[in-house]
């Protein structure tokens, strides 16, 4: 419930606003004498509380109930035992890299946060990094100058934060720039909700903050990689794995 707790203080204001809203709505069609008006604020009203509580299950089935952040059930052919050196990027919300450096303890992992994210100036950064603290390996970068040496790594871990690279040319000089850095045979391994109809229908507007499945193919296919395997994480959300 960690994270869905955290989910709900980012947007708590929005919540009472729903609820007051929603309240409001349903005392005044106690007051219209129209019967088809009094209906539609009614249906509005609980249209509106059914959608507060749908986005909050669909926040506990995605970031606490799955394997989000996670990533234990990968592909069998992903050994990331026998991984010496990888790149864990984030966007301002790091759950995970502690995570994987105990489990993984011969992988050298550098954790990398993109900077100019949209969510740095957000009060929910502070409140996040309470319940997180930043890892003391994390470093700034530009997503399309990653500071690593050609062939030198042999993973990278995008969790929730390449969707946060907002221009078309700039995700795929980043893709550019995963293949440049990473040997023969890498693996880069992005988890993200995608725009779609679920996620319209649980998280509304809040929907248009991803990218459809169309735009991370074309990024994808303009760097001169292509994807090797997607596994769906849950209703929500998506792995897609590229191998160089």
């Amino acid at each position: 419930m960690k994270i869905t707790k955290l989910v709900i203080l980012f947007n708590f204001k929005k919540i009472l606003i729903g609820l007051f809203i929603s309240l409001i709505s349903y005392l005044f069609s106690n007051f219209i004498d129209n019967e088809i008006i009094t209906k539609a604020l009614i249906i509005f009203s609980g249209l509106i509380l059914l959608n507060i509580i749908l986005s909050i299950l669909a926040s506990y089935l995605l970031y606490d109930k799955s394997d989000l952040y996670k990533l234990e059930n990968l592909p069998d052919y992903l050994n990331l035992n026998q991984i010496k050196n990888g790149i864990f990027i984030h966007a301002s919300f790091d759950p995970i890299s502690r995570y994987l450096q105990k489990k993984y303890p011969k992988m050298k992992l550098v954790v990398c946060d993109i900077y100019e994210n949209r969510h740095l100036e957000e009060k929910m950064v502070s409140i996040s990094k309470k319940e997180f603290p930043p890892n003391p390996r994390e470093i700034k970068i530009d997503p399309t100058e990653l500071p690593f040496k050609d062939n030198s790594q042999e993973i990278i871990f995008a969790v929730t934060s390449l969707h946060e690279i907002l221009q078309h040319s700039k995700r795929v000089e980043f893709f550019k720039e995963a293949k440049r850095v990473l040997k023969t045979n890498g693996i880069i391994i992005i988890s993200e909700q995608m725009r779609n109809g679920i996620n319209f229908t649980f998280f509304n507007i809040g929907a248009f903050h991803f990218l459809t499945k169309k735009k991370w193919k074309n990024a994808i296919k303009e760097s001169g990689l292509e994807i090797y395997h997607t596994k769906r994480i849950n209703m929500f959300a998506e792995m897609i794995i590229i191998k160089t």
